[in-house]
């Protein structure tokens, strides 16, 4: 299993026992709301906005929620969001590249700085790390009833790189550019993602020791649990000492 795969795996169990799925409606309902706001509500002429309603759908947000944030984005109230970015160094060098999105960009940048600087972290200039990261389509999809042999092969036709398996779930990767073609090929298959977008996945990782590793991980924490910010994508190597010690 590949190193994102395992981040993933165990990023949703630890989500499911923090009960975190507030958070998690909270930053899909901003990507609707945004990809509403500048291309319009009909998510049959909007791809960003349809991409956003199937992520939503499968993180079980309820139908009521995903109307309402479509209308917020278009009605009289609507919150103008910003997309934002931040890049630098956790702890021990390891590398971090933060999404936000925000309606107070002097807010988020002050809370993002603060993390920083309160786990001895380094924040960059913005362009300072991309090149450390490529940016990947992934799709995750729950492992129940699919023919393996038979999906993997109609992936591999739609461009993916990588195919994996897990107990729960399939990770698909592809390139950014085949994005669309895997989504569509996902979609003629009747089969609906729990989750599909663009990452952005290491090109290197850095293995710490345990200790050291969970720094990290706490100081990364502390940047998911803020409002404003969407991802939070790091080179830190998970290793399986460090799988087994996060279990």
């Amino acid at each position: 299993m590949s190193g994102h795969n395992k981040w993933s795996t165990i990023k949703r169990k630890k989500g499911a026992a923090d009960a975190k799925r507030g958070k998690i409606f909270t930053k899909i309902i901003k990507e609707i709301i945004l990809a509403a706001r500048d291309g319009g509500s009909d998510p049959d002429m909007n791809a960003r906005l349809r991409l956003a309603i199937q992520n939503a759908k499968g993180a079980n947000m309820p139908k009521d929620n995903i109307e309402r944030a479509i209308k917020k984005a278009t009605g009289s109230d609507s919150v103008s969001y910003i997309e934002t970015s931040f890049e630098g160094y956790a702890p021990h060098g390891i590398a971090v590249f933060v999404e936000g999105l925000t309606d107070n960009n002097n807010r988020t940048v002050a809370s993002v700085r603060s993390a920083f600087n309160k786990f001895g972290g380094n924040l960059g200039t913005n362009g300072s790390l991309s090149f450390l990261f490529d940016r990947k389509g992934i799709f995750t999809i729950a492992n129940e009833g699919q023919n393996i042999e038979e999906l993997e092969l109609e992936m591999i036709d739609a461009g993916a790189e990588d195919f994996e398996v897990d107990e729960d779930t399939i990770t698909i990767t592809c390139a950014k550019e085949d994005f669309g073609n895997v989504s569509k090929k996902l979609a003629q298959m009747g089969i609906e993602p729990e989750e599909s977008r663009l990452k952005r996945i290491p090109n290197d990782t850095k293995k710490l020791d345990v200790e050291s590793a969970k720094k990290v991980l706490r100081f990364i924490e502390v940047l998911e649990d803020d409002d404003d910010v969407q991802n939070v994508y790091h080179n830190l190597e998970m290793t399986d000492e460090l799988a087994q010690a996060l279990e």
